[in-house]
């Protein structure tokens, strides 16, 4: 196959330079998805003195943004396949910026929640977009640590707020945090989004974008400047054989709907083990540990650095050990240190030694299902449909942390469970979704490591042939 003769040629022509500096410039789309995210751990228990909120309000300050994401999602999967993923991804920076402003000036919830919609949707838009260029753009052998740099960037961007929004709050008094300092966490998201559209001008199209749209010529000037000589060539090549021998094939087989549910049960499976909860309520069960609202905080900062670290360590072995070793590993490791936190909330066993699992389990969860979930979700898809199949994956991962950020504080407040379970409850229905997607993993997902998108969507249609 051409895409195969690319990735065995390519070995010594990269252009690692030009490959870095997009990839790192389309990547500062996560790391304002990571950033605007987890900004609502620091402000949220600010935001429900001063708003006066219930535990359904508190929930959907939290999660109201993640009702952006599922409708930024939609969005961008259908521009992104219209208009291109570089603009998608200018799109959703402008939306960052006017979210970090609006938040910042609410003189109300229900303005508050406005805002935190529209910069959702700018978070639903990145988390498809900046992965898929990424993807497209990528050298075969070093697609995986690079879409990871995405997921680098997104855990960067939560340990950036969190270290800005502890030290907002050492700036002054509970009582100043919750009328003022809460607003600062959130207007400081403006400096990266300026520096996303300001960096963004430089950045070209995927070359397998323009050659879906008949540009052949600027597809191999970009192709060229990601490998040199008849590397790129043949990867256009490889591109444009399958757009016109397969479009209809995809667009009309059943094919498409066993590799969806792939792609949708993975994504649901990474939220509904729990990850959000402890990245948006993450100052709040520490607190519930007995932490006071700084040492809270702090403890935060380390969720956020051990997260990084492990992220680190994912890309630099994906390529290398694989998808799936991954995945299975990582969830066991989840499942284990949910099940000691439920355990240890069930026969009301707290002490500072629980950070232990807290922190395990972020390690696993960085290690694994964090980075290599946006892998395989924008290796999968075919190329003509890979942004609007990339974008229904999507709009169920929102969903569903939609739905798990919003019943956690329900959960962990219901008088019920708590009588039973004290707060151990949450952690026990996680760690049963961590065990299901071992399963799920194990039976379900084939290794894509080391094979060019073309060779996976090729390796789908002789499957789908062999059945019928």
């Amino acid at each position: 196959m051409l895409a195969t003769e690319a990735s065995k040629t390519s070995k010594t022509q990269i252009q690692t330079g030009f490959v870095v500096a997009v990839t790192s410039v389309a990547a500062l789309g996560g790391l304002l998805f990571g950033y605007d995210t987890a900004v609502i751990s620091g402000a949220i228990g600010f935001l429900q003195i001063h708003f006066a909120l219930n535990a359904v309000n508190v929930g959907w300050a939290a999660s109201s943004a993640l009702a952006g994401c599922v409708l930024g999602a939609i969005v961008a999967g259908l521009m992104s396949d219209v208009f291109g993923r570089r603009k998608v991804i200018f799109l959703s920076a402008i939306m960052f910026l006017a979210s970090a402003i609006g938040t910042a000036l609410a003189s109300s919830f229900d303005w508050f929640v406005v805002f935190r919609i529209l910069g959702g949707i700018g978070i639903g838009a990145a988390s498809m977009a900046s992965p898929l260029y990424i993807a497209e753009i990528a050298p075969v052998r070093w697609r995986g640590r690079l879409v990871a740099l995405n997921q680098f960037a997104i855990v960067t961007g939560m340990l950036l707020v969190y270290l800005v929004n502890y030290q907002i709050a050492r700036l002054g008094s509970d009582l100043w945090n919750q009328s003022t300092g809460w607003r600062w966490m959130f207007a400081s998201g403006a400096l990266p989004s300026g520096l996303l559209l300001g960096l963004l001008v430089l950045v070209p199209e995927t070359p397998r974008y323009l050659a879906t749209k008949g540009k052949y010529a600027q597809a191999h000037a970009v192709a060229a400047r990601i490998q040199s000589g008849s590397a790129g060539d043949l990867e256009v090549a490889a591109i444009e054989k399958q757009g016109n021998q397969e479009a209809a094939r995809w667009v009309f087989s059943p094919l498409i709907v066993r590799v969806l549910f792939i792609g949708i049960v993975l994504a649901v499976l990474q939220q509904v083990t729990g990850i959000n909860v402890f990245l948006y309520y993450a100052p709040k069960i520490f607190a519930q540990l007995g932490s006071t609202t700084h040492t809270a905080l702090l403890q935060t900062v380390l969720v956020g650095a051990v997260n990084l670290a492990f992220t680190v360590i994912a890309m630099a072995t994906v390529d290398h050990v694989g998808r799936k070793p991954l995945l299975i590993v990582g969830s066991v490791g989840m499942g284990i240190c949910l099940s000691a936190m439920g355990l240890a909330a069930a026969y009301s066993s707290i002490g500072s030694w629980q950070l232990t699992f807290v922190l395990g389990y972020i390690a696993c969860f960085a290690l694994s299902v964090g980075p290599v979930t946006w892998i395989v979700l924008s290796e999968i898809f075919p190329t003509n449909i890979r942004g609007r199949a990339m974008a229904i994956a999507t709009v169920a991962l929102w969903g569903a942390n939609f739905f798990v950020s919003q019943t956690f504080p329900m959960m962990n407040e219901s008088e019920y469970l708590v009588s039973r379970f004290h707060h151990g409850f949450p952690f026990f229905v996680y760690a049963a979704f961590c065990f299901l997607q071992i399963l799920f993993v194990w039976i379900m997902l084939p290794e894509t490591k080391n094979r060019s998108l073309e060779e996976i969507s090729e390796s789908w249609r002789l499957k789908g042939v062999s059945l019928v």
